[in-house]
This record gives structure tokens, sequence and C-alpha cells, in this order.
């Protein structure tokens, strides 16, 4: 069985990598996004790709192989099914589920994650609008736009977020930008790099940046 720290490695670089559209993952975003140095990093990549679950190019990044691949989904699996029954069984918020599953992702067994899958009916989704790996590994990406893409005066449904850190998640729960929620992008600054929403009539303005880590379908 992995380790606690293998795991998190390759949960990281498919994170990474889905994000560049299957570009390979950088050392220097990997040792960012786990807060560590990267000539730990360096090390870690070439020990994956020993083992076979990534394939690591000094200078160009590191890519997972198929096995490698298939142990992020199953990580991914475990994550998002315990983010849903903490949020949906015990009312964490969205903010307290995802730090809560990080620490019982490596923990839980495969027969209470197929426990929890079919208590909740196989939800497609997480309390984030991330999609559910099912047991083979089969991954349906809700469809949707980013929310900075909107045009002035289009409604809008918020579907995803992408971004889960905790600061993030808390201010768009105090704006009311909850998953589900129903809006209206109210105006677009272009000069200064910020849009308006209005929500429950309540009128948020962000960074166009932050937007983008907000994904929706038309409402």
């Amino acid at each position: 069985m992995p380790s606690l720290t293998v795991e998190n490695y390759i949960k990281i670089i498919y994170q990474l990598s889905v994000d560049t559209n299957g570009e390979p993952a950088s050392t220097g975003k990997i040792a960012v996004a786990l807060d560590v140095l990267p000539g730990t990093v360096t090390s870690m990549l070439k020990t994956l790709s020993e083992n076979g679950l990534a394939t690591y190019t000094p200078y160009e990044g590191v890519k997972l192989t198929e096995t490698g691949q298939q142990l992020a989904l199953k990580i991914l699996r475990r994550h998002r099914l315990i983010e849903l029954f903490l949020a949906q069984s015990l009312g964490m918020t969205w903010d307290e589920a995802h730090a809560e599953a990080e620490k019982m992702e490596h923990a839980v067994s495969d027969e209470l994650i197929a426990r929890l899958e079919n208590f909740f009916g196989y939800s497609q989704v997480d309390p984030h609008g991330d999609p559910i790996p099912r047991k083979d590994g089969a991954l349906e990406t809700p469809v949707g736009r980013s929310l900075s893409t909107c045009n002035e005066g289009e409604r809008f449904c918020l579907i995803r977020v992408i971004d889960q850190s905790p600061p993030f998640l808390r201010y768009l729960s105090k704006t009311g930008l909850a998953l589900g929620a129903e809006g209206t992008v109210s105006r677009i600054h272009f000069e200064a790099g910020v849009l308006t929403v209005s929500v429950q009539g309540k009128q948020t303005t962000m960074g166009i940046a932050a937007a983008s880590k907000i994904f929706v379908t038309p409402s």
C-alpha cells in the first residue's frame, strides 16, 4: 500500500496536470502545493518514476503513468466521498469538510468507501461540485464555464468551485456563492479587473482571477 507521502504527491501531480490540460507538473508548482523544498520534490519524483507511478524528466516536469493515474483517481474518490459524508451527514461547512477529508483519505478502507457511495445513491459530485470517480476510474466532469467568461446581465447557477483553500471557501460562503446558488453578473469592470455579481439581492465584487475559479451554467 502506498505511503501517505506518495499518495499526496500522486494527487497533487494529477490535479496540477488537469489544471494545465495534461501538461507535465513542474517541480516548483509541486513544491508550492505541498509546502516542501524543490530538492525534496526532485527526490520523490525519482522514487515515483522508479516505482512506475510517474515519468519524470529533469527541467520539464512529471506526468503520471497509467498506474499513477489510477491511484490518483482512487485517492480522489476517497476524498470526495468523505467530504460528501462530512458535509451532508455531519453538517460540516465545505471548508471544514475539505480539511478533514485531507486527513482521513489515507486511512479509510475500500469497503467503507463503497458503502458511502451506495449510501449517497452514487452521487456524481462532492460538496464543491467536483466529480466523484467511480470504482472503475470513470470520471464525468460537470459541464460548465468559468464565471469570469460570463457577460453583463447574464444569469448563472454555480455548479463547481475549483479553489478549495479554506479562506476562499469561507469568502464564498459569506457572499452567498454556495453550490447551486443562482445570480446575475451585474457589471464587469475590465479596467479594474473585477466583476460584480448579485446573489439573493446581495452585491459582491470580486477579481477576475477569483471568478475564474468558479464554474457556472446558464440559469
